[in-house]
């Protein structure tokens, strides 16, 4: 499919191109610049469009008309989609083409439907990227890329695809079926939302600040054990305060415009390119008086917003000025952002006094040591001055400033603040009765953005005299085996996936390189159907020395080591990692000049930097160090192959398991249910396990050391952020045995000899004699429960 056959529009359909005469177009090209809907009214902008096929490119585009419908399904005010589409569909329903278009309408409803936080700014595009992910009649990336590259150098061909075909049954099929497959995959609009949050490396979709109600539930943990020590406690006790009120926005995006088309599209702003003409048409003195005035009508560019990829850095003020409690609220603010709920970017931390120096607030010891730091100087102008000019020069970097409030006086450190206003993106300061005053620097002017007085009296009012608890006796982790009888649960946080000698690997973020498989052989196909085709994974290496960025491919060199090859367009880099020898080789290729359309792929024992249809590729050797070589591109197998590669790997896209990585509380409720940090481990289904959350009180609670809870008879479970618990009884007539820990799933129970639930954690090659659930709940974990029970009572 090329750019002309992609963006052509029929005759008798229910969308179109159109030229609006007002609009200056995009890449020199003025024509054919407004997709609408027949009598109805404009879908979007050529420009907008295309700025969201750019987005939607890595993962591949779908059919047109259907990315169409749903973007005008997405906007604000009135729309009419039904009548369009079933107008196409009775009109080309001839002989035995019977087309309707009601699920494609009912899909659209839920759509519409949304809150308009879903569908503005970022949220958009992971709308969008979440709802065509793997999507039927999908197009390949590359060839979406190659597309995109003919349509900016030569833009002009698109007024053959605005020239009207007849519509083949094909055509109408492609765009309707998208959308009825769509109709399916999310029977209702809160399982498009439940994707959009799956489908997000971090749990939130608001662009906007953090508003006052907050979940404090993540790292309940660390908060609960700065409040649990007495040097630690007047800091933890307020983290959880400043939560409640704090409005910083934990991600940050550029505004962009977000114009929805139509006469909602004009503002009385803008560049003169882009003023209506209409309004050169005003006398002289009428044309400069409304430009004056702001009273000229311009209409907006369509362009998404994009996130800036700032690096945040906090930096605390430890002069005496700053000591005592202002010290106090200094260091629970920066606690404060770098724990927050939706705050998953990385912060540094460095301490300002006669220099900066780095801090970790990590762990409670950090907190204690850090809050000893203390330095002579009265103001810290001179660090703050040296940081910025001569230590952190870059332009790329976020930070915040806190400070005491008196010190905003001093002449020195207002004028640092001044000259580094860009960077210094946010002020914090604070006094000595409890107030915090949040303040940020907005094109070039410092704006108030709130206040926040704590009641430091009543939350200090009782202060532990000792830890309430004792964790981490020994000091040291219990030690865990890389794999264990059954399969580790498959993350959905990956940085790629491979496909190599009919064998499919993941690239984990926790940097671990995975095997997994899938398969349809499945022994309780009522009550496991939906997993019968996914398979949990096994660990084959941990601690990748790797950044995830760029592009991946993967194989084995002659001595069956796996070999890691990364790609980074931006810095020209290929470079090759012996995943079993941890050996490292790189190479600049800058003076190939290789654009950026070219992508890495694996075939005939060699890796190469590819793309389809062009005269040459570049080969990058699998044994040795790296070295690249350009070649002829004359083999039509390795396109073939790609495509058979990519389809493949995309049947991995929904094995990934929502994961329990966080151990803090492990007990047994007063339903005689074991729970495991907030979700009781029960049968909600006959012959199943499942992992919900608590809704009982735990009444034998155990106790923690590191990775390991002890009951007080001695019974053990030790627990694998990897997704894994192990138990083992005082009783030694229950031999040790495993469970998986992942939400809202069926789970699996097994020994070293036997296995029963579902298959998803079966490893492929496997001795295990398989029983039912039935009999792996009573025979091993009623009796683990049972013994606990019986030596409390």
């Amino acid at each position: 499919m090329d750019l002309t056959e992609y963006f052509q529009s029929y005759e008798n359909y229910f969308w179109e191109w159109e030229t609006d005469e007002d609009v200056a177009g995009d890449s020199g090209y003025h024509d054919h610049n407004l997709i609408s809907i027949p009598g109805v009214g404009a879908i979007a902008y050529r420009p907008y469009v295309m700025e969201i096929l750019k987005e939607l490119q890595p993962q591949g585009w779908p059919p047109f008309g259907a990315l169409l419908m749903v973007l005008y399904a997405m906007q604000d005010g009135y729309t009419d989609f039904s009548g369009p589409l079933k107008h196409t569909a009775n009109f080309h329903s001839i002989g035995n083409f019977d087309f309707t278009a009601e699920k494609s309408i009912e899909f659209l409803e839920k759509l519409k439907s949304l809150n308009k936080t879903y569908k503005q700014g970022q949220n958009r595009i992971v709308l969008l990227q979440t709802l065509f992910q793997d999507s039927h009649n999908r197009m390949a990336p590359g060839r979406a890329e190659m597309i995109l590259t003919t349509y900016y150098r030569r833009p002009h061909m698109l007024a053959s695809s605005a020239v009207k075909k007849y519509a083949g049954p094909s055509a109408i099929n492609r765009d309707l079926n998208t959308l009825n497959l769509l109709n399916e995959k999310f029977p209702t609009a809160q399982s498009i939302v439940d994707a959009m949050r799956d489908h997000m490396n971090e749990p939130e979709l608001d662009d906007e600040v953090v508003e006052e109600e907050i979940t404090v539930e993540t790292d309940k943990d660390f908060i609960q054990q700065l409040i649990e020590e007495p040097k630690t406690f007047q800091v933890g006790s307020l983290i959880k305060r400043i939560w409640s009120g704090l409005r910083i926005p934990m991600r940050h995006l550029s505004p962009g415009e977000q114009p929805i088309g139509g006469i909602s599209d004009m503002a009385n702003k803008g560049d003169f390119h882009r003023m209506l003409l209409s309004e050169f048409a005003n006398d002289n003195e009428v044309f400069m008086n409304r430009v004056a005035n702001n009273e000229a009508l311009y209409i907006q560019r369509e362009i998404p917003p994009e996130e800036n990829a700032f690096e945040r850095i906090i930096l605390i003020d430890t002069s005496l000025k700053n000591w005592g409690t202002p010290k106090v609220l200094a260091f629970a603010s920066a606690i404060a952002v770098i724990r927050h709920p939706k705050a998953h970017s990385e912060c540094k931390v460095f301490a300002l006094g006669q220099a900066g120096i780095p801090v970790s607030l990590d762990k409670p010891e950090d907190v204690i040591e850090t809050l000893n730091l203390v330095s002579p100087v009265l103001d810290v102008s001179e660090a703050l001055g040296k940081f910025f000019n001569e230590e952190h020069t870059e332009k790329d970097i976020e930070v915040f400033f806190i400070t005491h409030q008196e010190n905003l006086a001093d002449e020195k450190t207002r004028k640092v603040i001044h000259e580094n206003r860009d960077r210094l993106k946010f002020l914090i300061t604070t006094a000595s009765d409890g107030e915090l005053n949040f303040y940020k620097h907005h094109k070039g002017a410092r704006k108030h953005i709130q206040k926040i007085r704590l009641p430091l009296q009543e939350l200090w009012a009782n202060p532990p005299q000792r830890k309430q608890k004792v964790h981490n006796v020994n000091g040291k982790k219990t030690d865990l085996p890389q794999n264990y009888p059954i399969l580790f649960p498959t993350p959905s946080n990956q940085i790629a996936r491979f496909l190599y000698e009919g064998e499919f690997y993941i690239l984990s973020s926790k940097k671990q390189l995975l095997k997994t498989y899938l398969s349809d052989n499945y022994y309780d196909r009522n009550s496991y159907d939906y997993y019968k085709t996914y398979h949990g994974c096994e660990v084959l290496t941990e601690d990748i020395s790797v950044k995830p960025r760029g592009q991946f491919a993967l194989a084995k060199n002659k001595q069956q080591h796996f070999i890691l090859c990364q790609y980074q367009p931006d810095k020209k880099l290929i470079s090759k990692l012996n995943l079993n020898t941890k050996e490292y080789s790189e190479q600049n290729i800058t003076g190939f000049n290789i654009p950026n359309s070219y992508h890495l792929i694996y075939f005939g024992k060699n890796f190469y930097l590819h793309q389809p249809m062009n005269s040459s590729r570049y080969k990058i050797n699998l044994e040795g160090n790296v070295s690249v070589e350009s070649i002829s591109n004359d083999d039509d197998e390795i396109d073939k192959n790609i495509a058979k590669a990519e389809t493949e790997v995309a049947k991995l896209n929904r094995s990934g398991m929502k994961i329990i990585r966080n151990f803090n509380k492990i007990g047994i409720n007063e339903n005689n249910n074991l729970v495991i940090s907030g979700n009781e481990l029960c049968r909600l289904y006959d012959n199943s396990l499942n992992l919900y959350k608590n809704r009982f009180t735990v009444k034998i609670p155990a106790e923690q050391n590191k990775n390991k809870f002890t009951f007080q008879d001695g019974s053990e479970i030790i627990t694998d952020s990897r997704g894994m618990l192990t138990f083992k009884s005082s009783n030694t007539g229950i031999p040790t045995f495993y469970i998986p820990s992942t939400e809202y799933g069926f789970l699996a129970l097994a020994t070293n000899a036997e296995y029963g639930g579902s298959e998803y954690y079966l490893p492929k090659q496997t001795l295990l004699k398989v029983k039912t659930m039935e009999e792996m709940y009573s025979q091993y974990l009623t009796a683990f429960i049972d013994q606990i029970l019986d030596y409390g009572a």
